[in-house]
């Protein structure tokens, strides 16, 4: 048998059927597929550019997406959630209407850039930013007329279809953006890219799933989707001002190659995390919205969850804080050594966004997305009043330790507090689950430390696949032991989730 044709055997096999632990487990394969495949390619196409562009260029660019993704979510509908939540197995009554909103809203965003574009380049202090506005104006329209019907790429757990759809944006923008990087080193490079990768998803939406929706407008369906769309919106708002605010910050008191230096370490250091969020913000969601009304098995179903979660977010944070000085000069050079100290910070920040991702799934499976606005709300409040003076003190890295302390320490009680009683488990129960990766980890990053202070090589790049070598074998020790001798029960949720594939 061909190498080939046992590889077709085998995504065969990961086609998403059965009974939902089947669904729900072969799509966590295709969402790891995806995240990983289009994190890796983002990321090596920004080290790849690093070299032939100035951190200014990708700070530009910053600038420009930061402003299409506040319009963005504040204008976000939740109906894709709303849709997924629906008990209803066919949802093809309200995607006319889905389809006709977008379409204004998509039009609507392109004409607030356009006329925004010299005021916005005007507070940046960046008039380069301005044109690069009035391009990247075109991809609200294309994402505004795509198929609505890729909505059940989530809602039915066919997420191989979602790899397709997702992969054939960032091929293109990848090709795009390195051909023109080569050719002109402009930030035209990263800008083309990103437009050009819109437009390969609007044309798979169509390629990939038969539904051909018409102008039509449902008043019953909208008003049921906004119903509980609102709290999406709202969610994705105070979000966004959560996320990106404090690029924002950064743009305004600082330079554009600052913002530069500040996105980058942010895309790597918690890039990791943000995959695995992702993953389970978009697996967990469908698979809990089927058992919210079963809280036993949604208990169950958590700690799964949480284990899987914790046993990768745990050391791939502590891996990036220790091993960040080694990776930027392996990776970058030492011109984007400013860098390094934000990477360390995000690397914390990041487990706590992987932690979170899984509780969220867990209120809007329940019908509560409202926690999710109102905690966002205070977190936003106080990061307001301490991310500018801290901004001004310390540079980048008092924006970063900004954002993440108020994370940690005020918010992150709270969000325990209300998934317990969410799932109705005990303190006791989580922080048990929680000190297994835990230990393990922090062995690991006591380790590489320890060895990345003895190690002179001369090639960092090198220095810095030892110290990935030696992390990697370390935590597995560690993990074997805890499973074996202290019962962590991991054996069991892998062999629950192999058995499903």
């Amino acid at each position: 048998m061909s190498l080939y044709t046992q590889l077709r055997r085998w995504l065969t096999r990961l086609v998403p059927g059965g009974g939902l632990a089947e669904r729900t487990a072969k799509s966590g394969v295709w969402a790891v597929f995806t995240n990983v495949a289009d994190r890796g390619l983002q990321l090596l196409m920004v080290v790849i550019l690093a070299r032939l562009l100035d951190p200014a260029d990708f700070g530009l660019l910053g600038i420009a997406l930061l402003t299409l993704t506040a319009l963005r979510r504040f204008s976000q509908l939740g109906f894709n959630e709303a849709l997924i939540q629906n008990d209803a197995t066919n949802v093809d009554s309200y995607l006319d209407t889905f389809w006709s909103i977008e379409i204004v809203r998509g039009f609507v965003l392109a004409g607030l850039l356009i006329v925004s574009a010299p005021y916005v380049a005007g507070f940046f202090g960046e008039p380069r930013a301005e044109p690069i506005l009035e391009v990247i104006a075109v991809t609200p329209v294309l994402l505004g007329i795509k198929n609505p019907a890729i909505v059940y790429f989530k809602k039915d757990l066919a997420f191989h279809k979602q790899f397709v759809y997702t992969m054939s944006g960032s091929v293109v923008n990848f090709v795009v953006a390195v051909t023109l990087a080569v050719a002109t080193r402009s930030v035209w490079a990263l800008v083309f890219g990103y437009v050009a990768a819109d437009a390969a998803r609007f044309l798979t939406s169509y390629l990939i799933n038969g539904y051909r929706p018409r102008p039509g407008l449902d008043p019953d369906a909208a008003r049921e989707m906004f119903g509980f769309g609102k709290w999406i919106t709202g969610s994705g708002i105070v979000y966004f001002l959560i996320g990106q605010g404090d690029d924002a910050v950064v743009g305004w008191l600082l330079t554009a190659s600052s913002l530069g230096f500040y996105q980058v370490a942010y895309r790597f250091a918690k890039a990791p995390a943000t995959e695995i969020s992702q993953v389970i913000s978009s697996v967990a969601f469908p698979a809990y919205s089927q058992l919210q009304d079963d809280i036993p098995q949604l208990r169950a179903a958590f700690f799964q969850t949480l284990q899987v979660t914790t046993l990768i977010a745990f050391p791939v944070a502590v891996g990036i804080a220790v091993v960040a000085p080694t990776f930027v000069e392996a990776a970058f050079g030492q011109e984007w050594m400013p860098m390094v100290p934000v990477m360390q910070l995000v690397a914390v920040y990041g487990f706590f966004i992987a932690l979170g991702s899984t509780y969220s799934p867990i209120w809007k499976a329940l019908g509560r997305p409202d926690y999710m606005t109102k905690l966002g709300v205070a977190r936003l409040v106080l990061t307001a009043i301490v991310i500018i003076p801290a901004t001004q003190r310390f540079g980048i890295t008092g924006a970063a330790a900004a954002v993440t302390g108020v994370y940690i320490f005020p918010m992150m009680p709270f969000d325990v507090y209300l998934v317990i009683q969410s799932v109705e488990t005990s303190l006791t129960r989580l922080l048990r689950e929680l000190s297994y990766p835990a230990v393990a980890s922090f062995l690991m990053g006591g380790v590489v430390f320890w060895l990345q202070g003895v190690l002179t090589l001369e090639w960092a790049i090198l220095e810095f696949l030892i110290l990935a070598t030696v992390g990697a074998i370390v935590y597995g020790v560690a993990v074997a032991v805890l499973e074996t001798q202290l019962r962590w029960g991991l054996r069991d949720t892998l062999g629950t989730f192999m058995s499903s594939i």
